[in-house]
Protein backbone atom coordinates (compact mmCIF):
# COMPACT_ATOMS: atom_id res chain seq x y z
CA UNK A 1 0.00 0.00 0.00
CA UNK A 2 1.36 3.60 -1.37
CA UNK A 3 2.11 5.47 1.50
CA UNK A 4 0.76 9.43 1.02
CA UNK A 5 2.01 12.31 3.07
CA UNK A 6 -0.74 14.44 4.88
CA UNK A 7 -0.97 17.59 4.62
CA UNK A 8 -3.38 19.37 7.74
CA UNK A 9 -5.17 22.90 7.03
CA UNK A 10 -4.90 25.39 9.37
CA UNK A 11 -8.91 26.22 9.11
CA UNK A 12 -11.91 24.42 8.72
CA UNK A 13 -13.01 27.28 6.58
CA UNK A 14 -10.48 26.01 4.34
CA UNK A 15 -11.74 22.88 3.54
CA UNK A 16 -15.48 24.11 3.02
CA UNK A 17 -13.80 26.32 0.24
CA UNK A 18 -12.36 23.07 -1.51
CA UNK A 19 -15.75 21.24 -0.86
CA UNK A 20 -17.43 23.48 -3.15
CA UNK A 21 -14.98 23.23 -5.89
CA UNK A 22 -12.19 25.55 -5.45
CA UNK A 23 -9.30 23.29 -6.15
CA UNK A 24 -6.05 25.50 -5.26
CA UNK A 25 -4.45 25.59 -1.74
CA UNK A 26 -2.51 28.77 -0.72
CA UNK A 27 0.81 27.57 1.49
CA UNK A 28 -0.24 30.27 4.41
CA UNK A 29 -3.14 27.72 4.52
CA UNK A 30 -1.20 25.15 5.59
CA UNK A 31 -0.43 23.84 9.30
CA UNK A 32 1.61 21.15 8.63
CA UNK A 33 3.11 18.81 6.27
CA UNK A 34 4.99 20.88 3.66
CA UNK A 35 8.40 20.63 5.18
CA UNK A 36 10.34 17.52 3.79
CA UNK A 37 7.47 17.17 0.76
CA UNK A 38 8.96 16.77 -2.42
CA UNK A 39 7.32 18.83 -5.78
CA UNK A 40 5.01 16.90 -7.97
CA UNK A 41 4.65 14.25 -4.57
CA UNK A 42 1.20 13.56 -4.08
CA UNK A 43 -0.17 14.34 -1.03
CA UNK A 44 -3.58 13.73 1.14
CA UNK A 45 -5.02 16.85 2.58
CA UNK A 46 -6.84 16.94 6.47
CA UNK A 47 -9.17 19.25 8.21
CA UNK A 48 -8.25 20.25 11.49
CA UNK A 49 -9.74 18.02 13.32
CA UNK A 50 -7.92 14.95 10.65
CA UNK A 51 -10.99 14.63 7.92
CA UNK A 52 -9.69 13.86 4.57
CA UNK A 53 -10.42 16.89 2.54
CA UNK A 54 -8.98 15.31 -1.00
CA UNK A 55 -5.86 14.88 -2.67
CA UNK A 56 -3.56 16.68 -4.79
CA UNK A 57 0.19 17.68 -6.29
CA UNK A 58 2.53 19.39 -4.08
CA UNK A 59 4.52 22.19 -4.38
CA UNK A 60 6.42 23.54 -1.71
CA UNK A 61 7.99 26.25 -3.07
CA UNK A 62 4.88 27.67 -4.74
CA UNK A 63 2.21 30.31 -3.22
CA UNK A 64 -0.23 27.68 -4.48
CA UNK A 65 0.80 25.05 -2.76
CA UNK A 66 -1.50 21.95 -3.24
CA UNK A 67 -3.70 21.65 -6.23
CA UNK A 68 -5.92 19.03 -5.54
CA UNK A 69 -7.49 16.31 -7.76
CA UNK A 70 -9.77 14.34 -5.52
CA UNK A 71 -12.23 15.40 -2.40
CA UNK A 72 -11.78 12.91 -0.49
CA UNK A 73 -9.34 9.83 -0.12
CA UNK A 74 -9.11 8.47 -3.73
CA UNK A 75 -5.98 7.94 -5.15
CA UNK A 76 -4.27 10.13 -8.07
CA UNK A 77 -3.52 6.49 -10.13
CA UNK A 78 -3.56 5.95 -14.13
CA UNK A 79 -7.24 4.98 -13.81
CA UNK A 80 -8.10 8.32 -12.73
CA UNK A 81 -5.88 10.22 -15.21
CA UNK A 82 -7.13 8.53 -18.01
CA UNK A 83 -10.97 8.88 -16.91
CA UNK A 84 -10.08 13.16 -16.82
CA UNK A 85 -8.64 13.17 -19.91
CA UNK A 86 -11.07 10.77 -21.58
CA UNK A 87 -13.92 13.21 -20.28
CA UNK A 88 -11.83 16.65 -21.54
CA UNK A 89 -11.87 14.99 -25.15
CA UNK A 90 -15.68 13.71 -24.81
CA UNK A 91 -16.23 17.42 -23.99
CA UNK A 92 -14.61 19.01 -27.04
CA UNK A 93 -15.62 16.24 -29.52
CA UNK A 94 -19.52 17.37 -29.72
CA UNK A 95 -18.25 21.18 -30.16
CA UNK A 96 -16.20 21.07 -33.50
CA UNK A 97 -18.44 18.67 -35.39
CA UNK A 98 -19.10 20.13 -38.65
CA UNK A 99 -17.77 23.62 -36.83
CA UNK A 100 -14.54 23.62 -39.87
CA UNK A 101 -12.27 24.00 -36.79
CA UNK A 102 -9.11 21.77 -35.72
CA UNK A 103 -7.48 24.17 -33.28
CA UNK A 104 -9.14 24.06 -30.31
CA UNK A 105 -8.47 23.77 -26.20
CA UNK A 106 -8.16 19.94 -25.14
CA UNK A 107 -7.54 20.29 -21.46
CA UNK A 108 -8.13 23.46 -19.68
CA UNK A 109 -6.75 22.56 -16.41
CA UNK A 110 -8.83 23.21 -13.78
CA UNK A 111 -11.80 23.37 -15.75
CA UNK A 112 -11.23 19.90 -16.45
CA UNK A 113 -10.15 18.65 -13.06
CA UNK A 114 -6.93 18.81 -14.13
CA UNK A 115 -5.01 21.26 -12.51
CA UNK A 116 -2.04 22.88 -13.76
CA UNK A 117 -2.24 21.31 -17.44
CA UNK A 118 -2.93 22.79 -20.52
CA UNK A 119 -3.48 21.16 -24.19
CA UNK A 120 -4.32 22.33 -27.05
CA UNK A 121 -4.72 20.87 -30.64
CA UNK A 122 -3.20 22.68 -33.90
CA UNK A 123 -4.45 20.08 -36.73
CA UNK A 124 -1.88 17.60 -36.74
CA UNK A 125 0.10 18.72 -33.49
CA UNK A 126 -1.30 19.23 -29.67
CA UNK A 127 0.77 20.95 -27.58
CA UNK A 128 1.04 20.96 -23.72
CA UNK A 129 2.25 23.75 -20.96
CA UNK A 130 2.56 23.01 -17.52
CA UNK A 131 1.99 25.82 -14.33
CA UNK A 132 4.17 25.19 -12.10
CA UNK A 133 6.71 22.79 -10.78
CA UNK A 134 4.58 20.12 -9.50
CA UNK A 135 2.95 19.99 -12.78
CA UNK A 136 6.05 19.96 -14.74
CA UNK A 137 6.68 16.43 -12.51
CA UNK A 138 3.91 14.82 -13.32
CA UNK A 139 3.79 15.37 -17.50
CA UNK A 140 4.51 11.90 -18.11
CA UNK A 141 0.85 10.87 -16.55
CA UNK A 142 -0.66 13.52 -18.69
CA UNK A 143 1.08 12.52 -21.82
CA UNK A 144 -0.16 8.85 -21.20
CA UNK A 145 -3.24 10.06 -20.67
CA UNK A 146 -4.42 11.88 -23.28
CA UNK A 147 -2.24 10.71 -25.89
CA UNK A 148 -5.04 7.84 -26.61
CA UNK A 149 -7.98 10.26 -27.65
CA UNK A 150 -5.35 12.85 -29.52
CA UNK A 151 -3.94 10.00 -31.82
CA UNK A 152 -7.53 8.94 -32.43
CA UNK A 153 -8.48 12.56 -34.02
CA UNK A 154 -5.48 12.31 -36.18
CA UNK A 155 -2.69 14.05 -34.32
CA UNK A 156 0.76 12.97 -35.10
CA UNK A 157 2.81 14.98 -32.68
CA UNK A 158 2.18 15.93 -28.72
CA UNK A 159 4.82 18.41 -27.71
CA UNK A 160 5.48 20.31 -24.25
CA UNK A 161 6.46 23.69 -24.31
CA UNK A 162 8.61 25.57 -21.60
CA UNK A 163 10.39 28.72 -21.72
CA UNK A 164 9.76 31.67 -19.05
CA UNK A 165 8.21 34.95 -20.33
CA UNK A 166 10.34 36.62 -23.27
CA UNK A 167 12.42 33.70 -23.72
CA UNK A 168 12.55 31.50 -26.57
CA UNK A 169 10.07 28.82 -26.26
CA UNK A 170 11.21 25.50 -25.96
CA UNK A 171 9.37 22.13 -27.55
CA UNK A 172 10.02 18.76 -25.85
CA UNK A 173 8.56 15.63 -27.86
CA UNK A 174 6.38 13.76 -25.61
CA UNK A 175 4.98 11.41 -28.39
CA UNK A 176 4.84 11.27 -32.29
CA UNK A 177 6.96 13.38 -34.75
CA UNK A 178 9.20 16.57 -33.78
CA UNK A 179 6.49 19.57 -34.44
CA UNK A 180 7.08 22.00 -37.25
CA UNK A 181 7.46 25.69 -36.31
CA UNK A 182 4.84 26.47 -38.00
CA UNK A 183 1.55 25.24 -38.76
CA UNK A 184 -1.99 26.15 -40.70
CA UNK A 185 -4.85 25.58 -38.99
CA UNK A 186 -8.79 26.25 -39.11
CA UNK A 187 -11.09 28.28 -37.24
CA UNK A 188 -15.10 28.37 -38.56
CA UNK A 189 -13.40 27.64 -41.90
CA UNK A 190 -10.69 30.66 -41.71
CA UNK A 191 -7.33 29.01 -41.86
CA UNK A 192 -4.44 30.78 -39.16
CA UNK A 193 -1.03 30.03 -39.44
CA UNK A 194 -0.02 29.69 -35.78
CA UNK A 195 3.70 29.83 -34.73
CA UNK A 196 4.33 27.14 -32.45
CA UNK A 197 8.15 27.82 -32.44
CA UNK A 198 7.95 31.56 -31.39
CA UNK A 199 4.24 32.61 -30.58
CA UNK A 200 3.18 33.06 -27.53
CA UNK A 201 1.27 30.85 -25.13
CA UNK A 202 0.76 27.48 -26.59
CA UNK A 203 1.32 29.24 -30.36
CA UNK A 204 -1.90 31.29 -30.12
CA UNK A 205 -4.92 32.60 -28.10
CA UNK A 206 -7.72 30.24 -28.59
CA UNK A 207 -9.92 31.70 -25.77
CA UNK A 208 -11.05 34.43 -28.17
CA UNK A 209 -11.97 32.01 -30.91
CA UNK A 210 -15.78 32.86 -30.76
CA UNK A 211 -14.91 36.86 -30.25
CA UNK A 212 -12.67 37.16 -33.36
CA UNK A 213 -15.80 35.28 -34.97
CA UNK A 214 -18.27 37.81 -33.59
CA UNK A 215 -15.85 40.57 -34.97
CA UNK A 216 -16.50 39.41 -38.26
CA UNK A 217 -19.98 39.51 -38.43
CA UNK A 218 -20.03 43.37 -37.06
CA UNK A 219 -17.23 44.04 -39.79
CA UNK A 220 -19.05 44.56 -43.41
CA UNK A 221 -18.61 47.58 -44.47
CA UNK A 222 -16.29 49.19 -41.47
CA UNK A 223 -12.85 50.73 -40.86
CA UNK A 224 -11.24 48.43 -38.00
CA UNK A 225 -8.59 49.31 -36.11
CA UNK A 226 -7.07 45.88 -34.05
CA UNK A 227 -4.60 47.10 -31.08
CA UNK A 228 -2.46 44.25 -29.64
CA UNK A 229 -3.16 42.63 -32.85
CA UNK A 230 -0.74 39.96 -32.50
CA UNK A 231 -0.78 37.28 -34.92
CA UNK A 232 -3.84 39.34 -36.67
CA UNK A 233 -6.72 36.95 -36.01
CA UNK A 234 -9.44 39.88 -35.28
CA UNK A 235 -7.78 41.31 -38.58
CA UNK A 236 -8.46 38.26 -40.85
CA UNK A 237 -12.07 37.92 -39.65
CA UNK A 238 -12.91 41.72 -39.75
CA UNK A 239 -11.37 41.73 -43.60
CA UNK A 240 -13.45 38.70 -44.43
CA UNK A 241 -16.28 39.93 -42.82
CA UNK A 242 -16.40 42.31 -45.18
CA UNK A 243 -14.36 44.94 -43.57
CA UNK A 244 -13.82 48.42 -45.61
CA UNK A 245 -10.42 48.18 -44.41
CA UNK A 246 -8.32 46.88 -41.34
CA UNK A 247 -5.52 48.85 -39.58
CA UNK A 248 -3.49 46.27 -37.04
CA UNK A 249 -1.10 47.85 -34.66
CA UNK A 250 1.31 45.77 -32.34
CA UNK A 251 4.81 46.81 -31.34
CA UNK A 252 5.88 42.96 -32.55
CA UNK A 253 6.69 43.33 -36.25
CA UNK A 254 7.41 39.04 -36.52
CA UNK A 255 3.72 39.18 -35.29
CA UNK A 256 3.00 40.85 -38.32
CA UNK A 257 4.28 38.41 -40.61
CA UNK A 258 2.52 35.64 -38.88
CA UNK A 259 -0.58 37.93 -39.43
CA UNK A 260 0.28 38.34 -43.20
CA UNK A 261 0.94 34.61 -43.82
CA UNK A 262 -2.94 34.08 -42.06
CA UNK A 263 -3.97 36.66 -44.51
CA UNK A 264 -1.94 34.85 -47.80
CA UNK A 265 -3.52 31.39 -47.12
CA UNK A 266 -7.20 32.74 -46.01
CA UNK A 267 -6.69 34.82 -49.97
CA UNK A 268 -6.90 38.05 -48.38
CA UNK A 269 -4.51 40.52 -50.05
CA UNK A 270 -2.32 41.80 -46.97
CA UNK A 271 -1.49 44.58 -49.01
CA UNK A 272 -5.14 46.31 -49.05
CA UNK A 273 -5.08 47.10 -45.08
CA UNK A 274 -2.64 48.37 -43.13
CA UNK A 275 -0.04 46.70 -40.30
CA UNK A 276 1.55 49.45 -37.78
CA UNK A 277 4.68 48.16 -35.97
CA UNK A 278 4.02 51.27 -32.65
CA UNK A 279 3.69 51.35 -29.39
CA UNK A 280 -0.33 50.81 -28.79
CA UNK A 281 -0.45 54.30 -26.24
CA UNK A 282 1.69 56.34 -28.91
CA UNK A 283 0.05 55.18 -31.72
CA UNK A 284 -3.49 56.19 -30.57
CA UNK A 285 -2.04 59.48 -29.11
CA UNK A 286 -0.76 60.73 -33.39
CA UNK A 287 -4.28 59.02 -34.71
CA UNK A 288 -6.28 61.22 -32.07
CA UNK A 289 -4.03 64.34 -33.66
CA UNK A 290 -4.61 63.84 -36.79
CA UNK A 291 -8.49 62.98 -36.10
CA UNK A 292 -8.27 59.89 -37.65
CA UNK A 293 -11.49 57.75 -36.65
CA UNK A 294 -12.55 53.94 -36.72
CA UNK A 295 -15.59 52.65 -37.08
CA UNK A 296 -14.56 49.40 -35.09
CA UNK A 297 -12.08 49.37 -32.39
CA UNK A 298 -10.76 46.45 -31.04
CA UNK A 299 -8.28 46.36 -27.72
CA UNK A 300 -7.03 43.64 -26.66
CA UNK A 301 -3.79 44.34 -24.39
CA UNK A 302 -1.75 41.51 -22.24
CA UNK A 303 -2.62 41.20 -18.56
CA UNK A 304 -2.11 44.73 -16.82
CA UNK A 305 -2.67 42.90 -13.40
CA UNK A 306 -0.63 39.87 -13.35
CA UNK A 307 -0.68 40.04 -9.46
CA UNK A 308 -3.24 41.36 -6.75
CA UNK A 309 -0.81 43.90 -5.89
CA UNK A 310 -1.08 45.17 -9.14
CA UNK A 311 -4.36 45.78 -9.67
CA UNK A 312 -4.76 49.60 -8.49
CA UNK A 313 -2.26 50.23 -11.77
CA UNK A 314 -3.80 47.76 -14.22
CA UNK A 315 -7.50 49.41 -13.29
CA UNK A 316 -5.54 53.31 -14.29
CA UNK A 317 -3.65 51.71 -17.26
CA UNK A 318 -7.15 50.06 -18.61
CA UNK A 319 -9.37 53.63 -17.57
CA UNK A 320 -6.17 55.85 -19.63
CA UNK A 321 -6.09 52.68 -22.71
CA UNK A 322 -10.10 52.97 -22.90
CA UNK A 323 -9.89 56.97 -22.68
CA UNK A 324 -7.99 56.55 -26.09
CA UNK A 325 -9.82 54.44 -27.91
CA UNK A 326 -12.75 56.16 -27.24
CA UNK A 327 -11.65 59.56 -29.17
CA UNK A 328 -10.61 57.83 -31.73
CA UNK A 329 -14.03 55.68 -32.27
CA UNK A 330 -15.87 57.74 -35.25
CA UNK A 331 -19.82 58.35 -33.67
CA UNK A 332 -21.82 55.40 -33.84
CA UNK A 333 -18.64 52.99 -33.74
CA UNK A 334 -18.32 49.98 -31.70
CA UNK A 335 -15.63 49.39 -29.13
CA UNK A 336 -14.47 45.85 -27.96
CA UNK A 337 -12.38 46.09 -25.14
CA UNK A 338 -10.95 42.84 -23.41
CA UNK A 339 -9.17 41.77 -20.45
CA UNK A 340 -7.43 38.39 -19.92
CA UNK A 341 -6.47 38.92 -16.21
CA UNK A 342 -8.41 36.65 -13.52
CA UNK A 343 -7.34 39.85 -10.83
CA UNK A 344 -9.90 42.00 -12.71
CA UNK A 345 -13.46 40.51 -12.42
CA UNK A 346 -16.08 41.54 -14.51
CA UNK A 347 -17.89 44.34 -13.06
CA UNK A 348 -14.19 45.48 -12.10
CA UNK A 349 -13.67 45.83 -15.79
CA UNK A 350 -16.87 47.24 -16.75
CA UNK A 351 -15.64 50.29 -14.28
CA UNK A 352 -12.80 50.85 -16.49
CA UNK A 353 -15.30 51.94 -19.02
CA UNK A 354 -17.81 54.09 -17.67
CA UNK A 355 -18.97 57.67 -18.76
CA UNK A 356 -15.49 59.16 -17.45
CA UNK A 357 -13.09 56.60 -18.51
CA UNK A 358 -14.89 57.17 -22.00
CA UNK A 359 -15.75 61.20 -21.86
CA UNK A 360 -19.17 62.08 -23.68
CA UNK A 361 -19.26 58.71 -25.98
CA UNK A 362 -22.61 57.45 -24.24
CA UNK A 363 -21.87 54.24 -25.12
CA UNK A 364 -23.87 51.32 -23.97
CA UNK A 365 -23.01 47.72 -22.94
CA UNK A 366 -23.89 45.66 -25.72
CA UNK A 367 -22.53 42.22 -25.20
CA UNK A 368 -20.19 40.89 -22.33
CA UNK A 369 -18.29 37.75 -23.75
CA UNK A 370 -15.94 35.51 -22.48
CA UNK A 371 -14.20 32.36 -23.42
CA UNK A 372 -15.11 29.56 -25.67
CA UNK A 373 -16.97 26.59 -24.69
CA UNK A 374 -13.51 24.77 -24.69
CA UNK A 375 -12.61 27.03 -22.06
CA UNK A 376 -14.60 25.57 -19.79
CA UNK A 377 -14.81 27.24 -15.85
CA UNK A 378 -15.66 25.66 -12.00
CA UNK A 379 -18.69 27.61 -10.43
CA UNK A 380 -16.34 27.38 -7.55
CA UNK A 381 -13.45 28.83 -8.89
CA UNK A 382 -13.47 32.29 -9.80
CA UNK A 383 -9.87 32.90 -11.25
CA UNK A 384 -11.02 30.39 -13.89
CA UNK A 385 -13.20 33.42 -15.84
CA UNK A 386 -9.88 35.54 -16.48
CA UNK A 387 -11.30 36.79 -19.94
CA UNK A 388 -13.90 39.53 -20.54
CA UNK A 389 -14.74 40.46 -24.17
CA UNK A 390 -17.11 43.85 -23.84
CA UNK A 391 -19.03 44.80 -27.09
CA UNK A 392 -20.05 48.77 -26.58
CA UNK A 393 -21.69 51.15 -28.86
Amino acid sequence: MRVVRDIVLKQASTADRLGRGHPWVWRDAIARGLDGASVGEEVQLLTPDGTPAGRGFVDPGSPIAVRRWTKRREPIDAALWRSRAGRACERRAPMFVGAKTDAFRVVHGEGDRMPGFVVDRYGPVAVARADGAAAVAQVGALADAVWPSLEAWGVRTLVLRTGAKGEKPSLEVLRGAPAPDTVEVTEYGVPFVVDLARGQKTGAFLDQRDNRRRVGELARDRRVLNLFSYAGGFSLHAALGGAAHVTSVDIASAAHATAHASFRAAGVDPGAHAFVTAEVSAFLEGAATRGQQWDIVISDPPSFAPSEKALPRALSAYRSLHGACARVLAPRGIFCAASCSSHVDAATFLSTLDDAAVGDRELALLELRGAGLDHPTLPAFPEGRYLKFAVLA
